[in-house]
């Protein structure tokens, strides 16, 4: 499936989080990743981000497609890491 993942959690803990969605996702903009991820790697991500993050006071979000080609990205000014580039 791919994934668009958006966070917003305490300064504390933004660090910890852009360390852990960088393992599964591809980073494209403050708090905000993207890519192919399986199933069993999104509900590892999910399980690794709720021991990071505080429940009361912390979001993370997930938009869900079958494929990348179901997505319309339109990008408007710099791309921060073009995936085309990505071997």
């Amino acid at each position: 499936m791919y994934v668009i993942a958006v966070y917003d959690v305490g300064e504390k803990r933004v660090s910890k989080m852009l360390k852990l969605c960088r393992k599964y996702l591809n980073w494209i903009q403050n708090s905000v990743f993207e890519g192919e991820i399986s199933e069993v790697k999104l509900m590892e991500l999910q399980y690794r981000a709720l021991e990071i993050m505080d429940e009361e006071k912390d979001s993370l979000i997930f938009f869900k497609t079958r494929q990348e080609k179901w997505l319309n990205k339109e990008i408007i000014g710099s791309e921060r890491q073009s995936l085309e580039t990505i071997l």
